[in-house]
C-alpha cells in the first residue's frame, strides 16, 4: 500500500497519539527538528526512574543495564543494524567525532563533505586538514554526478540525512552506492530525520551514523547512539578511553586493555542513565507505530504548509521534503 492508501484509510495519527502529547493542550508546537517535545512513554519512563532512586538508590541497578541494552536494541531495529554495532553517546557531535578522529588518517587522504551543514557535521573534516588531509567541500545541491566525481580516491564521505536548515532530504541509496563502487567510507549525520523518515543501514551501504535523541526520536537532550558496521569497528579506534570500553569492564581490578568486541568500545565511563530510560521509551514508541506510517503525515503537513506559504506569496512551489 503506497503512502498515499494509507493516508486515505487510516485514522490520522494525530487523532491517535494526541493524548501522548499533552503539549498540544497549550500550544500549536511544529516540530521543524530543532528540539522536540517529549512523548509521554519517554517523560513517565524518566519520572519512574527518578522515584525509583529517589526511594530505593541504586538497589535496582539491574534495570538500568536493561534499559542500556533496550536503546541497543531498539536503535538497531530502527536502522536494520544489529545491537553489537550501537554504541551509547552523549550526542551527534560525540558519535560524529568518534569517526573523525579514530580514522588513521595520512597526508593527502581525502574527504567529500558539503558546505552547508551543521557546525558538528563541518568542523570535524575541517580539522583534518592540519594532518595533510583534503577537504572537497560540495553543495548538496550538487547533482549525483558532481558527487560521484568527488568520491574518485576519496577515502570518506559525510552528509546529512535532512539539512538542518532548508530541510533537503539527501539521497542516501543513490549515495551509498557511489560510494561502495569507489570503496569510500560513508558517514551520516542522522539525526534531523531519523524517527520520521525510515533508513536503513544495510539498503544504503552506510558506514557510520549517529544521532541523538531530541529531535524526531522525541527523547531527551544529550542521549544519542552511534552505528558502526561490525567489520569496521577494529579499523576505528576509540579517542576517549574509561573503564568501560574494554572487554574485562565488570572487573574493576582487570588491567587488560583488550577492547570489548562490539560497538560498545566507544563508550568510556558512566552513561546518562535516566536519559536511556526516555531514549529507550521513545524510540519503542516510534517503532511501536512505524516510519512507514510518520513519513506519510509529515511530508502532507510540509507540502500543505509549503503550498499555503506559496499562495499567500503568490507563487507555486513544493516542499523539499
Amino acid at each position: 500500500m503506497g503512502y498515499e492508501s494509507l493516508i486515505a484509510t487510516e485514522t490520522p495519527l494525530w487523532v491517535q497519539y494526541r493524548d501522548d502529547f499533552p503539549v498540544t493542550r497549550k500550544l500549536v508546537y511544529l516540530n521543524h527538528a530543532g528540539v522536540a517535545p517529549l512523548c509521554r512513554p519517554a517523560a513517565e519512563a524518566m519520572k519512574t526512574l527518578a522515584d525509583d532512586v529517589l526511594l530505593h538508590g541504586s538497589r535496582n541497578y539491574q534495570q538500568w543495564l536493561d534499559a542500556y541494552e533496550g536503546v541497543r536494541v531498539a536503535c538497531a531495529r530502527l536502522v536494520n543494524a544489529d545491537r553489537s554495532e550501537i554504541a551509547i553517546v552523549k550526542n551527534t557531535s560525540e558519535g560524529i567525532s568518534i569517526i573523525a578522529n579514530g580514522i588513521d588518517w595520512h597526508p593527502g587522504d581525502k574527504v567529500v563533505a558539503f558546505k552547508e551543514e551543521f557546525p558538528s557535521n563541518f568542523f570535524p573534516w575541517l580539522r583534518l586538514e592540519c594532518k595533510g588531509v583534503q577537504i572537497e567541500w560540495l553543495s548538496i545541491r550538487d547533482p549525483l554526478e558532481r558527487i560521484e566525481e568527488a568520491a574518485r580516491g576519496a577515502r570518506l564521505l559525510a552528509i546529512s540525512f535532512v539539512q538542518y536548515l532548508g530541510g533537503f532530504r539527501a539521497d542516501l541509496e543513490a549515495i551509498g552506492d557511489i560510494c561502495h563502487r569507489y570503496d569510500v567510507f560513508f558517514f551520516v549525520d542522522a539525526i534531523q530525520g531519523l524517527g520520521v523518515f525510515p533508513l536503513d543501514v544495510k539498503k544504503c551501504r552506510i558506514h557510520a551514523l549517529a544521532a541523538d535523541g531530541h529531535k524526531w526520536l522525541l527523547g531527551p537532550e544529550g542521549c544519542g547512539f552511534l552505528f558502526i558496521r561490525k567489520d569496521l569497528q577494529d579499523s576505528i579506534q576509540p579517542t576517549e578511553f574509561g573503564w568501560s570500553n574494554i572487554a574485562g569492564y565488570n572487573d574493576f581490578g582487570c588491567r587488560d586493555m583488550t577492547l570489548r568486541d562490539d560497538a560498545g568500545r566507544y563508550e568510556c565511563g558512566t552513561l546518562n542513565t535516566i536519559g536511556l530510560f526516555g531514549l529507550r521509551a521513545s524510540v519503542e514508541f516510534l517503532l511501536g507505530i512505524g516510519t512507514d506510517r510518520l513519513a506519510p503525515a509529515v511530508q502532507s503537513l510540509a507540502d500543505r504548509a509549503a503550498t499555503a506559504s506559496s499562495a499567500s506569496a503568490g507563487q507555486t512551489s513544493t516542499a523539499v521534503w
